[in-house]
């Protein structure tokens, strides 16, 4: 089957190199890689991500006030910006 399709940049530097690196046709290139890809459909999906998860122990910072002291940079951020008429 002959037909036309445009290539984005990337694409075609991929095949380009892996025709010089292989030294077939730049249609063997692209039949074959296109085999690839389609075949993927037909494998089996991967096996499901597991989250494992470790104890991090005692905090080594007191975060008891964290929020608090976040909550007052951005209130003094905000009161500089619009003192600056921002």
């Amino acid at each position: 089957m002959r037909t036309t399709i445009t290539l984005e940049p990337d694409v075609e530097r991929l095949l380009q190199r892996a025709v010089r690196e292989r030294g077939v046709p730049f249609k063997r290139v692209v039949n074959d890689a296109l085999r690839r890809g389609l075949r993927t459909g037909d494998m089996a999906p991967p096996a499901p991500f597991v989250q494992r998860v470790f104890d991090g122990g005692v905090p080594l910072v007191d975060l008891t006030k964290a929020g608090q002291l976040a909550a007052e940079l951005e209130d003094q951020a905000l009161a500089a910006k619009l003192a600056r008429g921002g």
